[in-house]
């Protein structure tokens, strides 16, 4: 019996790796970030470390879920049409830990995370969720046709010129 779960539509089951990285800095003397993202094999368990070294401490943070939503379809698109396709993760410090606290795989919600203050990292896309989001941007993501471009003439009033206090 195999251990991989298959995608739910809409929902994938992940964990992330979270790095923290020794510096040497006056004002720092650690950095956090986002290492990775995997299927998580077991949802619900309790953050354990599996790196613990002089270089690097990782630790492994199960129970999230990447969600897939509708109105996300063109950020989806935008990402596995990329030439790194990424997970964007979404973190908080908790004491002395950083805890992912949130997963998108649409650029569009990855740059209002980003454009709104918060700490977030893009790692790379696991191989195993691009069939799953190329199916889904399948079905659900319809370009916008291109429109026509529009060219200033002289019947244009205005900021265009031919401008008359009358």
């Amino acid at each position: 019996m195999s251990n991989i779960v298959e995608p739910v539509p809409g929902r994938w089951p992940a964990a992330v790796i979270m790095e923290r990285v020794p510096l040497q800095n006056r004002w720092a003397n650690e950095r956090w970030q986002a290492a990775g993202v995997v299927q998580d094999r077991t949802p619900g368990a309790a953050p354990r470390v599996i790196v613990d070294g002089p270089g690097s401490r990782q630790v492994l943070h199960s129970g999230l879920v990447i969600t897939l939503q509708r109105d996300e379809a063109e950020g989806y698109f935008m990402n596995i049409t990329s030439p790194q396709p990424k997970v964007f993760v979404l973190w908080r410090m908790e004491g002395d830990q950083a805890v992912p606290a949130q997963l998108t795989v649409s650029y569009h919600e990855g740059s209002r995370w980003l454009d709104s203050g918060e700490p977030v990292d893009g790692v790379p896309l696991p191989a195993e969720l691009l069939p799953w989001l190329a199916s889904y941007c399948e079905l659900h993501y319809q370009p916008e046709p291109r429109k026509k471009p529009k060219y200033a003439t002289n019947k244009d009033k205005g900021r265009m010129g031919n401008w008359r206090p009358d």
